[in-house]
Order: structure tokens, then sequence, then C-alpha cells
């Protein structure tokens, strides 16, 4: 057997599986039922889980949080303001980037803007001047802590569409996911 007529062979045993859901009518289904018109021996399993995974997480990211918008904050900011509320100690900005997933331009960034809201403060190092401690503010603390069960009934409402359990499953699938791709997708970027 050829490595077409291999691909081609799995490509049809894929939709055979996924024929169940060949009814769905959400924006992915419908790039893929174009694809397979396209391409009919394309494997588009891939692009069903990867593509619903982005798609999601730009929806999300459109509606944007509306307890965080309220309170005038980003989720980038509120990220950074939790990341030091929930380790309950000092953190350094290389440390606030590597807890939060950003670069440490954008927290520099975000930080001056929550210093001078008044939300963290900074203190320099006794020992080396050029590394800061940063720190919530009794009124940064204040607005993490009230602005937290707002944030949770606001993303549990969202995720109200799945029942409990679904949301457990989905849960647990893309920790397993996550888990797996963490620190491994630079051997994928070649």
């Amino acid at each position: 057997m050829t490595a077409r007529a291999s691909r081609e062979s799995t490509a049809r045993t894929n939709r055979t599986d996924r024929s169940d859901r060949s009814d769905r009518t959400d924006t992915v289904a419908a790039v893929v039922r174009q694809w397979q018109d396209v391409h009919p021996g394309l494997d588009t399993g891939p692009m069903e889980i990867i593509g619903r995974i982005n798609r999601s997480a730009a929806l999300l990211q459109q509606a944007e949080d509306a307890p965080l918008r309220r309170a005038g904050l980003s989720r980038p900011e509120f990220d950074l303001l939790g990341a030091l509320r929930r380790t309950g100690h000092e953190l350094t900005p290389g440390e606030l980037a590597r807890e939060t997933f950003s670069s440490g331009a954008a927290v520099t960034k975000r930080l001056k803007q929550l210093t001078e809201r008044g939300l963290v403060e900074r203190r320099v190092d006794t020992r080396d001047r050029r590394v800061a401690h940063l720190r919530l503010t009794e009124r940064g603390r204040e607005l993490v802590d009230g602005i937290l069960p707002e944030q949770l009934a606001y993303e549990t409402a969202v995720l109200s569409v799945l029942d409990g359990e679904k949301q457990g499953e989905l849960a647990s699938l893309l920790g397993e996911l996550l888990g797996q791709l963490e620190g491994r997708l630079g051997a994928f970027r070649a």
C-alpha cells in the first residue's frame, strides 16, 4: 500500500468514526466539510479539535470578561494581580512573567499601569538595586478578592451550556492535552 493510499484509508476511517458528528453546525464543522469536499482523502480530525479550541478561545476573548471590564482591568492585568494574590508573597517581574506566561516587556508595561493605579507597589532589593520585588497594595488585594467571586460566577455562566459531567470531562481532556504540550511544542516548531 502506498503512503497516499494509507493516508486516504486512515482519513476514510476517521471520517467514519466521526460520522455521528456530521450534523454539527458550528463554524469549524462548515470549514471541515469544505476541506473534505476539496480534499476527500484528507484527515481533518486535528482541524476539528484544534480549530474548535482556537475558535472557542477567540470567542471567549472577544466577549471579554464583564466583571474585569467593569473594574477597568484587562485579563492580562487581572492575571498579574491574581498571581501576586495567589502566591501570597512578593514576586520579581521575571517571576511574574513565568507565572502568567507573558513576555517580560508585557509584564513591565502592565506593572507600570497597575503601579500608577495604586494596585501594585515595588520594593527595590536591598542587595541588588537592579531587582524589584512586587506586591499588591491593600487596594489591589481588595480589588482581586472582590472581583474573583464575580469572575468565577461569570465563567460558570459561560460554561453552563455543558452539564457538570461534560465540564469535568472537558477539563480532564484539556488538562491531559496541555500536560502533553507544555514544554514539548518546541519540537514541533522546526
